[in-house]
C-alpha cells in the first residue's frame, strides 16, 4: 500500500439535531463561545451566500490532484459537508462546476476547500450548495493519488475529525467536536439573545458600557490632557 494512501470507514456522524442545533447561529457568535479561536483561516472564503452546516466528510488530497475526491463524491452521505485538506496549494483547482453539481444532486451540503477552485463564476451562482476555498484557477487538477479519506486532517489552520460539526456563513467556517457541541450551542443561543438586547439599547440610544472604563482603570492607563 502507497503512504498516506488510505480510505477509513465507519466513523459515527453525530445525531441530526445536534447538528441542527446550530441552525441559523452565526459564526462569530459560536466563535465567540469557542475563545475565539476555532475558525478557519480567513484566506478561505465563501464562494457564494449559501449557509453550511453539516458533519465533516474529510479528505486528504496530493496538492494539486483530486483522485481521493472523485472516489468520496461516491461514498459521502446527504447532509454532509465536504472537507478538503490540499495542503493550501492555490495554483491547481481541485474541483470545478461539474464535480459541485453533482454533490449537490447527491445531497450534500457544501465543500469546503484549502485549496483552489474553477468554473468561479458558476461556482457564486449556484444556490443552496455553500463552497468555501482559498482562490480560483484555471489549471485543472492530476489524478493521479496518493490521498486519504475519513482520516483527521488540517484545513485552514484547523483540525478537523470525521464527523465534526461544520458551521459556515458570510464571516467563515467554525468547526466543532460533537462531545462540546450542546454546550457550545446553548452557549451561542445565548450570546445571541444578548446582542438583540444591546441593538435595541443602542436603536434607543441609551448603550452604555461601563465596563470599558473599568478596564482600562485595571490595566493602569493613563490619562493625559494638553
Amino acid at each position: 500500500m502507497a503512504k498516506g494512501c488510505r480510505i477509513v470507514t465507519g466513523w459515527q456522524r453525530p445525531a441530526r439535531e445536534l447538528v441542527e442545533a446550530f441552525c441559523g447561529i452565526p459564526v462569530a457568535n459560536i466563535d465567540d463561545c469557542m475563545n475565539r479561536t476555532a475558525a478557519i483561516h480567513h484566506s478561505i472564503r465563501p464562494l457564494n451566500r449559501s449557509a453550511l452546516l453539516g458533519p465533516a466528510f474529510t479528505i486528504k488530497v496530493a496538492e494539486g490532484d483530486n483522485l481521493m475526491f472523485h472516489k468520496a463524491m461516491d461514498m459521502a452521505e446527504p447532509g454532509d459537508v465536504i472537507m478538503i485538506d490540499a495542503g493550501g496549494d492555490p495554483h491547481r483547482a481541485i474541483f470545478g462546476g461539474l464535480m459541485a453539481s453533482y454533490c449537490k444532486v447527491r445531497g450534500l451540503n457544501g465543500i469546503v476547500v484549502d485549496g483552489s477552485i474553477r468554473d468561479a463564476e458558476e461556482l457564486q451562482e449556484m444556490e443552496d450548495f455553500a463552497i468555501y476555498a482559498k482562490g480560483a484557477t484555471p489549471n485543472g487538477p492530476y489524478k493521479n493519488g496518493p490521498g486519504e479519506i475519513g482520516t483527521v486532517i488540517c484545513v485552514g489552520g484547523i483540525v478537523v475529525h470525521p464527523g465534526d460539526i461544520v458551521v459556515g456563513d458570510q464571516d467563515g467556517v467554525v468547526v466543532i467536536r460533537p462531545e462540546d457541541a450542546e454546550e457550545i450551542a446553548k452557549a451561542a443561543r445565548g450570546v445571541v439573545e444578548k446582542e438583540a438586547k444591546i441593538a435595541e439599547l443602542i436603536a434607543a440610544g441609551s448603550y452604555v458600557r461601563p465596563w470599558v472604563d473599568a478596564k482600562l482603570e485595571e490595566i493602569g492607563c493613563e490619562y493625559i490632557e494638553l
